[in-house]
């Protein structure tokens, strides 16, 4: 299997908040990688998974970490495949990780997304959106999701109408 999406988080405690969206990638059979390394803790490791990710063609690297949150940057500085980082909540609401990672110097991009479970979804959903410019299967995939939020909320609508009309 090819993957296609390299996942690195900075700690296993970083999982929940990216389940969601690693869910959408099992549900639509993206092929990804994962593992965990910390930029600080296991800095040779964070080196030895980038590269081994390029060769293995993963075209692109989510990477979730709280706190100071280094290693989407970390990541950045070592490829030129885009680097998605999803800031984790921490003792500090998550503010901390998230200017860690928006706040790169220049020449050296990472992409920013929200804090938390949010962000772990919406990193996921870029870097299929990414992957749909050269691939059509997966821009089908992306419309049918779409196609299943607008149905959800359509359905949401119908409840809470329901509900009013029974007070």
């Amino acid at each position: 299997m090819n993957e296609k999406i390299g996942i690195i988080l900075g700690s296993d405690s970083d999982y929940p908040y990216m389940k969601k969206g690693i869910n959408i990638l099992k549900k639509f059979q993206i092929s990804f990688k994962i593992e965990v390394s910390s930029a600080h803790r296991t800095p040779e490791r964070t080196l030895g998974l980038v590269m081994e990710f390029e060769k293995q063609g993963v075209q692109i690297f989510i990477a979730a970490a709280g706190g100071a949150a280094h290693l989407p940057g970390v990541i950045a500085s070592h490829t030129l495949l885009p680097v998605l980082g999803v800031p984790i909540h921490s003792q500090l609401s998550g503010v901390d990780s998230l200017y860690s990672i928006v706040q790169m110097p220049s020449g050296i991009p990472v992409a920013a997304f929200s804090i938390g479970s949010s962000g772990g979804i919406n990193s996921v959903l870029f870097a299929m959106e990414i992957l749909a410019l050269k691939d059509n299967e997966i821009k089908e995939k992306l419309v049918e999701y779409r196609k299943e939020q607008k149905l959800d909320v359509i359905k949401k609508s119908e409840k809470l109408k329901d509900k009013i009309r029974s007070l």
